[in-house]
């Protein structure tokens, strides 16, 4: 049994990553607004970023709890998430605290852009000088995405 999990490990690490569409195949029916390719894109670079300012809120409870509080920032959620009812109350939290959301299609992707072997659900991007540029750009872009009703 030892010997089949880094076997099972070396299998994940060289099987191919999923494109784009192919990561919409698995997205939950809740996920909305969701990101373009670009978008998702740039979101996952300014995450990056984010990360190395250690400007990044990573995962629900964190997220809710400076939501609470009434931290400003984008919010990333994964689309790809099972089962929803883990983080399907953060979009209406934001909404009710007007705070920019989008969905990404891989939660995969979402926890290698903030520098995590494990895969991440929600993470909150906070804003800061080092890369404030890319910031608003993401900030505008995902506030013109049109929320669900």
């Amino acid at each position: 049994m030892a010997r089949e999990k880094p076997e099972a490990a070396a299998e994940a690490e060289a099987a191919p990553e999923l494109s784009y569409r192919e990561q919409l195949d698995f997205l939950n029916p809740i996920a909305q607004p969701l990101a373009s390719r670009k978008l998702t894109r740039k979101l996952l670079k300014c995450i990056r970023k984010a990360t190395k300012h250690k400007q990044v809120r990573r995962g629900v409870k964190e997220v809710q709890k400076f939501i609470n509080k009434g931290e400003k920032g984008i919010t990333v959620l994964a689309g790809d998430t099972l089962p929803i009812d883990v983080y399907c109350h953060i979009p209406i939290m934001c909404e009710d605290r007007s705070l920019p959301y989008a969905y990404v299609p891989s939660k995969t992707d979402l926890g290698a852009a903030a520098g995590s072997k494990r895969p991440t659900c929600v993470i909150m991007i906070k804003p800061h000088e080092e890369y404030q540029e890319a910031y608003d750009e993401c900030l505008e872009e995902v506030s013109t995405l049109p929320l669900p009703l």
